[in-house]
């Protein structure tokens, strides 16, 4: 385990806030997180992944560890015919995971492509884009309990999962840190699936007219790099906020003020509204207000210009919150946790 005192935050979060914690430890295996459970009270720590799915606002006045265990591996269990059980340490980066999926012929996580943040963190929010979620191919997932140090597997029922939520947001918040997660992936015969956004659209310019796995792959890559902006470039954590998910009767009403707001059935009796077309409309779509902005291609993107302070940021997100729900009576909740 490697220990620092004092230690800057700001290569840990994917907005690139400069904020110190008391000391920050990388840990490579459970038996490292085991011996710091035991060592720290639970709430003397604080827990990073990928650092994708936070906004700090403030220092830390708690040890940082830093989870960044590594691996693959096959698990010998009954699957289906053209299924692979692989287990995946949760410190593995999730598009590098994707990517290792393509390159084995693995399908399942294609449209999941470019997503920031690492394995063990994606199902805490069951993560999901292009008609694709976490759920669809988890199978299970190891984490170690914050309280005792103890090391218990959760199936899919256990977790929960719903619209970017689970059991870890919710009756299990900070309660555990996941450590490895285990996907049901097919080897053969992939569903493949680009009815969603501009996948279909992306793969008729390329002329590709029976599209593997890496062909929607690429294009997911292709649409998101058009739209969202690299954090490696410009502080970011993806989707700030959540797509609204409305009743249809509520719907209906907002339709009649707002013809032309785009829309998507859930279920029979749910429809989910765009919050990036909600924050546009609302007038913030490539806003700048000192160092904190809304990106210009994408509005659910909040973005670090630089310099930027999380409390800057976080300012702007309250600011945008007001503002459509003044506009159109909807609340828009952040996906990101904050600090």
């Amino acid at each position: 385990m490697d220990t620092r005192k004092k230690a800057s935050l700001k290569e840990y979060n994917t907005f690139g806030i400069d904020v110190q914690a008391l000391d920050l430890t990388s840990v490579t295996s459970v038996p490292e997180l085991q011996r710091i459970l035991q060592e720290k009270d639970p709430s003397e720590l604080f827990i990073i992944g990928g650092g994708s799915n936070m906004l700090l606002t403030q220092n830390i006045d708690k040890y940082a560890v830093h989870i960044n265990m590594k691996g693959y591996a096959i698990v010998d269990l009954p699957c289906g015919e053209n299924e692979i059980l692989l287990k995946v340490a949760g410190g593995e980066n999730w598009h590098d995971f994707v990517l290792y999926c393509i390159d084995n012929n693995y399908g399942g996580v294609e449209n999941l492509s470019l997503i920031p943040g690492n394995v063990g963190t994606a199902p805490i929010q069951n993560i999901g884009a292009y008609g694709v979620e976490l759920k669809d191919v988890f199978y299970e997932c190891e984490a170690v309990s914050r309280a005792d140090g103890t090391l218990k597997t959760f199936s899919l029922k256990d977790c929960m999962f719903g619209y970017r939520d689970s059991v870890f947001k919710t009756t299990l918040k900070d309660q555990y840190v996941i450590t490895s997660v285990t996907f049901r992936l097919t080897t053969k015969e992939h569903t493949i699936k680009t009815a969603y956004g501009a996948i279909a659209t992306t793969l008729q310019e390329q002329k590709i007219v029976a599209p593997t796995i890496k062909n929607v792959s690429d294009a997911v890559i292709k649409i998101r790099q058009a739209k969202l902006p690299d954090p490696k470039k410009i502080g970011n954590s993806g989707s700030f906020f959540k797509n609204p998910v409305i009743s249809t009767t509520d719907f209906s009403e907002l339709y009649k003020k707002y013809p032309e707001i785009p829309h998507y059935p859930v279920g029979s009796d749910q429809i989910k509204v765009p919050g990036g077309w909600l924050i546009e409309q609302a007038g913030f779509k490539g806003k700048r207000y000192g160092d904190a902005g809304v990106h210009d291609k994408q509005a659910l993107v909040l973005v670090n210009h630089g310099n930027a302070t999380g409390e800057e940021i976080w300012d702007l997100a309250l600011r945008i919150q007001e503002e459509v729900k003044t506009k159109f009576g909807l609340v828009i909740i952040p996906e990101v946790n904050v600090f």
